[in-house]
């Protein structure tokens, strides 16, 4: 049998990404190499609970909707993530995987979502960029920029024209929390007349920090 650490499974609404809004089933895997300095998941750094991916699976099918996302932590630190997408995408979800960006995305099943994070100065987590996943997205893919001040903004804009994003998937904009305003980050948005999806967490303005929301 093939297993995971998994942190929780819970029902929520995708709280990011173009689908923002929908009833959202979370799989929120255990484990993550990275330490973003505005991360808001540490609790699912270590701990959680080995489950089989078949367990998995009839966990996900309990809350009877369509879209699930994968996340973490980070889901691609566990191989067997891949396996559980398969199996998701394969009796039709809508699966979506929100990933750090740092580890090879090649083997992801082309019919789930990738959300990919390329991590901006003020993570702390610059160097982690690993560059060479981005010829492996499409049209259908995300990349997300988590803006915490002016440089990373800039810094956004230049790596978005350095490798032709815009020509090969969707680009979110996403303000850190109590670091970067929304306002502001709306009107540089503006200003520019930038084609990216302006981004706010919604389930940080319903939940709070709340876990499995």
């Amino acid at each position: 049998m093939t297993s995971l650490r998994i942190t929780e499974i819970f029902l929520s609404l995708q709280g990011e990404s173009n689908t923002v809004g929908i009833p959202t089933v979370f799989i929120r895997l255990t484990g993550c190499p990275l330490r973003c300095v505005y991360c808001d998941t540490e609790y699912a750094f270590s701990g959680g609970e080995r489950k089989e991916i078949r367990d998995i699976v009839n966990e996900v099918a309990s809350f009877g909707v369509p879209y699930v996302t994968v996340t973490g932590g980070e889901p691609l630190a566990q191989p067997a993530c891949l396996e559980l997408m398969r199996q998701l995408v394969d009796l039709n979800y809508i699966v979506s995987l929100e990933t750090s960006g740092a580890i090879d995305i090649s083997e992801v099943d082309p019919r789930v979502v990738k959300v990919m994070d390329l991590k901006t100065p003020s993570s702390g987590e610059l160097s982690k960029n690993r560059y060479e996943n981005i010829p492996f997205l499409n049209r259908c893919d995300q990349v997300k920029f988590v803006i915490g001040n002016d440089d990373d903004y800039i810094w956004s804009k230049n790596t978005i024209a350095q490798f032709q994003l815009f020509d090969c998937c969707e680009i979110l904009f996403s303000p850190v929390m109590d670091q970067q305003n929304p306002k502001e980050l709306a009107e540089k948005i503006l200003r520019d007349k930038l084609p990216v999806r302006f981004q706010i967490q919604l389930h940080k303005y319903l939940w709070d920090d709340a876990r499995g929301k």
